[in-house]
């Protein structure tokens, strides 16, 4: 069924509902997924520079200034230690602010979503569309990070190549939450909820800037709940050339963020726009 002649009703079933938000097809997000690229691509240094600057500020900052007094953490230098929280960081706040800024501008500002909708491509195929392109993005932000971290001796290499499929699961797994949060934005002022209530004390809690093992026992087990912290504990074994412990629990966690997100973003766009 067609999602954008479709129209929702209170009493539609709710499988219904969520099949009608599915893309029509698996290749149709290319469309949208290329368009946002060709707008970006205009401006493209200046956004990875911006992408690039809060993270190296955190890296370089804390790695040097912390790393004088800390000396080594989990026997590694402070800095190498810091540098692959770095790289998780900036992928999730890269797909984060690419998802809700940029995501809710072409939807509810700019109303690019609507004139995609005009076309055979339907708003299951324009949000799968954003989610990639965000995950895309992000994915250049850790990976810059990473390469910087490696040519200075903070990443093993070759094993920091390992991360590189974690860092895309982490920008589809934080890029689709973010689009939930979008769907729910009456205003860009919303975002600032979401950033000083979720996004900043995960960034405290995951390990990026200290190990896990150092908070209390019930922050640790509110840890295993938050997708940052798994990213952290598969990227940064990666770039350490150590062996990564419970693998498949931390890509199975950021599996389930990543689709779990895209399909209830999907449910409420299709809500959203719909009416």
């Amino acid at each position: 069924m067609d999602a954008r002649t479709y129209e929702p009703h209170g009493d539609t079933p709710p499988k219904q509902e969520i099949f009608a938000a599915f893309p029509a097809n698996a290749v149709n997000w290319i469309a949208v997924w290329r368009r946002n690229y060709l707008v970006w691509k205009k401006l493209a240094v200046a956004s990875m520079f911006g992408n690039l600057a809060d993270p190296m500020i955190y890296l370089f900052g804390l790695g040097f200034g912390l790393g004088l007094m800390v000396g080594h953490v989990d026997g590694v230098s402070y800095i190498a230690f810091l540098a692959a929280g770095t790289v998780a960081s900036s992928v999730m706040m890269s797909a984060s602010f690419e998802s809700m800024y940029s995501g809710f501008s072409r939807m509810h500002v700019q109303r690019t979503w609507e004139a995609i909708m005009h076309t055979p491509l339907t708003l299951g195929d324009i949000v799968l569309g954003e989610v990639m392109w965000a995950g895309s993005k992000s994915m250049l932000s850790g990976a810059a990070i990473m390469l910087v971290a490696g040519a200075l001796g903070y990443a093993s290499f070759p094993s920091m190549l390992l991360a590189l499929p974690v860092i895309v699961l982490t920008g589809l797994a934080f890029a689709s939450i973010a689009m939930v949060v979008t769907a729910l934005a009456p205003s860009y002022d919303f975002f600032m909820f979401y950033q000083t209530l979720v996004l900043t004390p995960m960034l405290l809690l995951s390990g990026v800037f200290f190990p896990v093992s150092q908070l209390p026992a019930a922050a640790r087990a509110v840890t295993e709940l938050l997708p940052l912290a798994h990213a952290v504990d598969l990227i940064r074994p990666a770039m350490l050339g150590r062996p990564v412990e419970g693998a498949v629990l931390h890509v199975s966690v950021l599996v389930v963020y990543a689709v779990g997100g895209f399909v209830v973003s999907a449910v409420l766009f299709r809500r959203r726009m719909m009416k």
